[in-house]
C-alpha cells in the first residue's frame, strides 16, 4: 500500500479509503460473515482509513465497522459524518452521540459537516450557537479529532468554504466522467487539506464494462474499474480514493490497484482527457442538461434521462445505463423521473431546448432502448 502525508494533519493515510455504504446484507442486517472479513482484509493489506454514515445501509454501517475496528482503534482512522438537520448545537450533539454509540468507540478520527452547500455553511457562521460552535467544542473535548466536510455544491462555491479555515479535510466528487472540481482538487491541496475522492469509479457507473474507457490506454487496463481508479489515483492532488466495496474480489483487487508505483504518465492524462472532452462534446449533440425543458406537465424529467441515455450511447456504459433506467422507472432511482409513456406530444419541451433536439422522439427511443419489463 502507498501512503500520502494527509494534508496538515501529520497522519499518513492509504491511498485507497474503505467506503462502508455497500456491504453485504442478509435481510434487514449486515451480513457480518462477509462484511467484517472484507474490512479485516482491506485492513491486513494496508487500508488504514474507513468511512461509513449514519444512514448507509439501513442505519447499520456506523456499528459493523465499529465492530470491524475493534482491537485495531490505534490503527485505524475513521470518518463519519452529522447531516446537520437543523441549526440546533444541541441536535447536532445528539447525533453525534448517537455516532459514538453506534461505533462504539470514544471518538471520531474525521467527523463529517455531511453535504453542505456554500449557503448553508455561510448561514451557520452567522449563528452564535449553532452546528459549527457544536463541532469546535466537541473537538476540544476530543470527542472529534479533525472537522471535516463532504460537497455535494457547485464548484465555484468550494473555495471560499475551503478558506474559512474550519475544515482539515474534504470529501468531493471526482472520476473520469465528472472532473468538475479539478481545479478545487488543487486548491484545497495547496491551502492544506487532505483531500478524499468519493465516487472515484462514478457511484458504481464506471464499475461496469466499457470498451471505449478501458481503450483509453494503449495497454488496456484488466477492467473499467481499474481505468477509473487509476485515472484519480494519478491526481498528485489526490489523498485517497474511497471505494464503496461489497465483496472481498473488489478489497484484494482495488488494493492491488492502489499498490502500484506508477498509475499513468502525463502524456496519458493528456490524451485521455482530449478523448474524454470530444465524447463529453458528443454528448452535449444530444443534450446539455441546460434543464430549459423542465418542468414537464408529465414530470418526466428529461435531461436526467438523456443523460442515461448519453451513458450508453456516448460512453458504451451499457449495462449501468440499462440498470439505472429501470431503476428510475421503478421510482427507487435516487433521481426521481415519471416514464416516457405518459408523454402528451404537448410539443412544451420542444419549444424551450435552445438546441431545437426533438425531444418527443428521442425520449420514446431512450424508453425503447433501455427500458426491460
Amino acid at each position: 500500500m502507498i501512503y500520502k502525508e494527509f494534508g496538515k494533519t501529520g497522519i499518513k493515510m492509504s491511498t485507497l479509503g474503505f467506503g462502508a455504504m455497500r456491504l453485504p446484507m442478509r435481510g434487514a442486517e449486515i451480513d457480518d460473515d462477509l462484511a467484517i472479513p472484507m474490512m479485516h482484509r482491506a485492513f491486513e493489506l494496508g487500508v488504514n482509513y474507513i468511512d461509513t454514515a449514519p444512514y448507509y445501509c439501513d442505519k447499520l454501517s456506523e456499528a459493523a465497522v465499529g465492530r470491524a475496528v475493534k482491537g485495531r482503534r490505534d490503527k485505524i482512522y475513521v470518518s463519519t459524518k452529522n447531516p446537520i438537520e437543523n441549526d440546533s448545537a444541541d441536535d447536532w450533539r445528539g447525533r453525534l452521540e448517537n455516532s459514538l454509540k453506534n461505533l462504539d468507540m470514544d471518538y471520531i478520527d474525521f467527523y463529517h459537516f455531511w453535504g453542505i452547500n456554500l449557503a448553508g455553511f455561510k448561514h451557520w457562521e452567522t449563528l452564535t450557537n449553532g452546528p459549527l460552535q457544536a463541532a469546535e467544542h466537541a473537538k476540544s473535548e476530543g470527542l472529534i479529532k479533525h472537522i471535516s466536510f463532504s460537497f455535494h455544491d457547485d464548484a465555484k462555491n468550494l473555495r471560499e468554504i475551503v478558506d474559512s479555515g474550519r475544515f482539515e479535510s474534504l470529501l468531493i466528487q471526482y472520476n473520469l466522467l465528472d472532473r468538475s472540481n479539478e481545479e478545487n482538487l488543487i486548491y484545497a491541496k495547496e491551502k492544506g487539506l487532505g483531500v478524499v475522492i468519493m465516487g472515484p469509479v462514478g457511484g458504481g457507473k464506471l464499475g461496469a464494462p466499457s470498451e471505449l474507457i478501458r481503450g483509453l490506454l494503449k495497454e488496456k487496463p484488466t477492467s473499467t474499474a481499474e481505468m477509473a481508479m487509476r485515472f484519480v489515483l494519478a491526481n498528485p492532488n489526490v489523498d485517497i480514493a474511497l471505494s464503496g466495496m461489497s465483496t472481498m474480489t473488489q478489497v484484494e483487487e482495488n488494493a492491488q490497484i492502489a499498490a502500484r508505483l506508477s498509475h499513468l504518465t502525463d502524456a496519458e492524462i493528456t490524451q485521455i482527457k482530449k478523448i474524454l472532452e470530444e465524447n463529453k462534446k458528443l454528448a452535449e449533440l444530444y443534450c446539455t442538461s441546460c434543464d430549459y425543458c423542465k418542468p414537464c406537465p408529465q414530470e418526466i424529467n428529461i435531461p436526467h434521462l438523456f443523460g442515461i441515455m448519453n451513458t450508453h450511447r456516448v460512453y458504451e456504459l451499457t449495462e449501468h445505463a440499462i440498470s439505472l433506467y429501470n431503476e428510475t422507472m421503478r421510482g427507487t432511482a435516487w433521481t426521481k423521473s415519471e416514464s416516457p409513456l405518459k408523454c402528451t406530444q404537448c410539443g412544451v419541451c420542444e419549444k424551450k431546448c435552445p438546441q431545437k433536439l426533438p425531444i418527443i422522439k428521442q425520449l420514446k427511443e431512450t424508453h425503447e432502448t433501455l427500458y426491460r419489463a
